[in-house]
């Protein structure tokens, strides 16, 4: 909000290419922002709504005509210039509200949740849509999201808040394989906690920390299964399973040790062994796998 301008900062200030912002008003600064909603104006055609932030920044109409049109065919809509908003799919008028913030040339562009009304596999589409404007455009793009994996998608860099305040910034790499708190670790995927001692740790050996490892390090293998060459390298623990969710190329397992629930994930292969509730397996993960995260 107050990077777009909606907001003033009670305190501190906002830069955008080195000159401060915080005082400047929304529609004075020199940005492209996609709504959620999309926001396109329902009584103008496509073509009009791309037409608009080239008017209000004083482009002469000789040239408007042509940088609509390039827009256009860039965003796969050059057929699509007369219709209205209302004729068009949730992904087409996406393509809009992205072609309508760029066509200004903006030196930064804001996304709020825009991908949030699309369904998964136009979502999905969407994402490399927008990767791909971002590498031929090359503009500085910050992208709110509250889905994870959209943001480790998109992203070159992630900031993960909480309660106002930066709780950790880096790479999506970095966050997914090293997050620094227990929060980013929940925050960015699933993650199981190893705070029994059963499962091989003990608080005493780390004081503030809480060892950690994702689901998809995690072995599951029949009870009695051979052991693998590096096991002298890996925590083993049994257990038993709970759930079993199939989704697709992906089997999910809920398995119980103690008084503890560990999620395995793992990709299906053909012909791999199956587990169902009330089988008991085997666990094992490599100990180089395991993180410590601040509580």
């Amino acid at each position: 909000m107050m990077l777009a301008g909606f907001e003033a900062p009670t305190k501190g200030d906002i830069l955008i290419a080195g000159k401060s912002v915080a005082a400047v008003p929304s529609y004075r600064r020199d940005q492209g922002i996609v709504f959620q909603n999309y926001a396109l104006f329902p009584h103008l055609t496509v073509r009009r709504n791309l037409e608009f932030p080239l008017e209000m920044r004083g482009v002469k109409a000789s040239g408007r005509a042509s940088l609509i049109e390039r827009m256009l065919r860039r965003v796969h809509l050059d057929a699509f210039g007369e219709r209205m908003p209302s004729q068009l799919s949730g992904g087409q008028q996406q393509r809009v509200a992205l072609a309508r913030a760029l066509i200004a040339d903006p030196p930064i562009l804001l996304l709020d949740e825009p991908l949030g009304a699309l369904d998964r596999n136009l979502r999905e589409q969407m994402q490399g849509e927008i990767k791909s404007l971002h590498r031929e455009f090359g503009k500085t793009t910050i992208c709110v999201t509250h889905d994870q994996e959209e943001a480790l998608t998109l992203s070159d860099r992630i900031v993960v808040m909480r309660g106002g305040r930066i709780e950790q910034s880096d790479t999506p790499e970095a966050l997914y394989d090293r997050p620094a708190t227990r929060f980013v670790a929940n925050f960015l995927g699933e993650a199981n906690l190893l705070n029994n001692p059963q499962l091989g740790f003990k608080k005493s050996d780390s004081p503030g920390t809480v060892p950690m490892i994702r689901p998809e390090r995690v072995r599951i293998a029949a009870k009695h299964a051979a052991p693998l060459p590096d096991q002298d390298q890996r925590q083993v623990v049994s257990g038993t399973v709970e759930e079993m969710i199939y989704a697709g190329p992906l089997r999910k397992y809920q398995v119980r040790v103690g008084d503890d629930l560990l999620i395995v994930r793992e990709h299906v292969a053909f012909g791999q062994e199956t587990f169902g509730p009330g089988d008991t397996v085997r666990l094992d993960w490599l100990r180089a796998d395991i993180r410590l995260l601040s509580e």
